[in-house]
């Protein structure tokens, strides 16, 4: 409905209140449209009570739905190969809500053991409160995932290469584990993008991304995102919908804005990735490299099954490496201090190389003990290798390690 005018024997207030509407055009806009209205209009009151209870299509308030928010979630699950998606104000928004719409108490979590932090205390600290409780095992391992199943379990968790022990899980294993006992299996795949892997063709049945990343892509958005099965995706939403975590159209018209040049920017990730992880790891300050593109990383070969290759035929590996200087946290930080081209921040993904000291930032709710279960050293620094020129990159990681 559009209302063009307000009568002129209205009073002042009355009309700026009711001022006119543009009419929706006819031509279809090539770019998204960004909805930025908290509320919508019904022509009656049945048609709202329709609408909010479920029973005909339709928009009432953008904490619920929105046009815009849902044509990005809409555009990552036709990228991932998924049924439906829904969008969320953060990845962890997005992670919280998906557990809390598929566990209740007295259930159990079997999950990996190298998650991302923010994961791991939420599977450790926050959900134990509500009865809820986990197990942790070898990350991608799905023999081990299958020995940690009970009767009470309700999900597996995964990530599909780790933040950032960039372990690979073994997806099609685990599909197999989890369908067996007849869990759905829950994949975080912010490290790879569905331009790398796309879990749901390997099993999985929900996929979670932390939009923040790679998908917004330039560092100046948050957001979060799952993408499944109807059913299960169904689930979640209404979930969202009484928690709050909803994404805002201007943030979901960033996210979308990014996913259409996500191939062409994660390609470069994954190009310049390899080349800085090979060329660092011959520095004689460098105690390890850890990156799937490199051959002796463990989860080598299961990349190259799961891992989708590029314009030039190679595969792509991801774009962050996890560099382990010889030394302790000192040592860690101090590389990380010394860089004039890598920029100490948080997040990843974005245009600008960005690295993190991992025991005591991304990882820093994980103690001693949970940081060498996970293999995470204690000079570990989390590289989120940018679009800069990887010979530049090469040279000022170089610099800053001839220095320890």
């Amino acid at each position: 409905m559009t209302r063009v005018t307000t009568p002129r024997d209205r009073r002042m207030s009355t009309r700026a209140v009711h001022l006119p509407r543009p009419a929706v055009p006819h031509e279809p806009p090539v770019g998204l449209p960004v909805y930025r209205t908290a509320v919508f209009e019904f022509e009656t009151m049945q048609d709202y009570a329709d609408v909010l209870g479920g029973r005909k299509p339709g928009y009432v308030y953008s904490r619920i739905d929105n046009p815009t928010t849902d044509a990005f979630a809409a555009a990552l699950a036709e990228l991932e190969g998924a049924e439906a998606g829904q969008a969320f104000a953060s990845g962890m928004a997005a992670i919280s809500t998906t557990l809390l719409a598929l566990l209740r108490a007295g259930d159990h979590v079997v999950a990996q053991a190298d998650l991302y932090g923010g994961t791991y205390s939420l599977l450790a600290h926050v959900l134990p409160r509500f009865g809820v409780t986990a197990t942790l095992v070898p990350g991608g391992d799905a023999e081990a995932v299958a020995a940690a199943i009970r009767p009470e379990t309700a999900l597996v968790y995964a990530e599909t290469v780790a933040n950032p022990t960039m372990t690979v899980a073994d997806l099609p294993g685990l599909a197999a584990v989890t369908k067996a006992a007849g869990v759905p299996l829950v994949v975080d795949s912010t490290f790879a993008t569905p331009i790398v892997c796309r879990p749901v063709e390997w099993g999985a049945n929900l996929v979670l991304h932390s939009a923040t990343k790679y998908i917004g892509g330039h560092s100046d958005t948050t957001g979060g995102a799952v993408v499944g099965s109807a059913e299960l995706v169904a689930r979640v939403r209404a979930m969202r919908a009484e928690l709050g975590g909803m994404l805002s159209p201007e943030e979901a018209f960033l996210l979308h804005r990014g996913l259409q040049t996500l191939p062409l920017r994660v390609e470069r990730h994954c190009r310049s990735a390899l080349a800085f992880a090979t060329a660092i790891a011959e520095h004689p300050a460098v105690e390890s490299v850890t990156y799937p593109g490199l051959p002796a990383h463990r989860g080598h070969a299961l990349a190259g099954k799961l891992f989708s290759t590029g314009d030039d035929g190679a595969t792509m590996y991801g774009g962050c490496v996890l560099l382990t200087p010889h030394g302790g946290r000192e040592a860690g930080m101090a590389v990380c201090d010394r860089l004039e081209l890598g920029l100490v921040a948080t997040s990843l993904g974005g245009v600008h190389t960005v690295v993190s000291h991992v025991p005591s930032t991304t990882h820093r709710q994980l103690d001693d003990a949970a940081l060498d279960a996970a293999g995470i050293g204690p000079a570990a620094i989390r590289v989120s290798v940018g679009l800069e020129d990887p010979d530049d990159l090469v040279a000022d990681f170089t610099q800053a390690l001839d220095r320890s």
